[in-house]
């Protein structure tokens, strides 16, 4: 198990990326409105997977995975994203589903 330090590090990486993949969804034209709201979700569970005290930090770990999940899940469906967001999408899937491995 990650030291609470060491988490908090990893899951601020994992912010990182989230923001990013918000971004490209929010940048692509081809996105759709649902893709653009489970993504939207997903970076809302990120923030409050930051701000859970420590004891239920796993928790809500567990949580934003689901988040992320469904946020990927959303992305391969949409036949109009781009590679772009598509990516970043995977990108912050991959990211939070090794954090979860961790915890």
């Amino acid at each position: 198990m990650l030291a609470t330090t060491d988490m908090l590090s990893r899951l601020n990486d994992v912010r990182g990326r989230v923001a990013t993949c918000r971004r490209a969804v929010d940048d692509d034209a081809g996105a759709s409105v649902v893709t653009a709201a489970v993504v939207r979700e997903f970076d809302t569970k990120t923030d409050k997977a930051m701000a859970t005290a420590d004891d239920a930090r796993r928790d809500a770990i567990i949580e934003l995975e689901q988040a992320a999940d469904s946020a990927r899940v959303a992305a391969k469906a949409d036949p109009d994203l781009g590679r772009a967001a598509l990516d970043a999408v995977e990108d912050a899937h991959l990211a939070i589903c090794i954090l979860k491995t961790e915890v």
